[in-house]
């Protein structure tokens, strides 16, 4: 189910996801000092591509500076994928088979305003 969940997600959604994350990882990147943001957008970017199986924990330990990472990451380009994500979500929500894709849009919202102190781990470690 997860295969399926994911090869529609990467039609409807997820290319489109992957080349804003994408491109706003090679802009940091070009930029030098913002490279740890772009490693988190290109992460974030595989995510994108296929989330269904996968979730994303936060690391302990790594509050201040991920929260000031996050307050620019924030203001350069987290505030426009989280834009994005919504706006997909509710683009996928109006039909009944797109409704578990608009769910998993949703839950994209946090990572991308968010990204630095967090990690994307399969579901099934992710309690462990």
């Amino acid at each position: 189910m997860r295969t399926l969940l994911n090869v529609i997600w990467l039609v409807l959604a997820g290319f489109w996801l992957a080349i804003g994350y994408a491109v706003a990882g090679v802009i940091c990147c070009v930029l030098i000092v913002t490279i740890p943001w772009g490693i988190a957008s290109f992460r974030i970017a595989s995510y994108a591509l296929w989330p269904f199986g996968r979730t994303v924990v936060r690391k302990p330990g790594t509050q201040v500076m991920s929260t000031l990472g996050n307050i620019v990451w924030l203001l350069v380009a987290g505030i426009w994928l989280a834009i994005g994500h919504v706006t997909t979500g509710i683009a996928l929500c109006v039909t009944i088979i797109g409704i578990p894709l608009g769910i998993a849009n949703f839950k994209l919202v946090p990572v991308s305003l968010l990204p630095l102190g967090a990690e994307i781990v399969p579901t099934d470690r992710a309690f462990a």
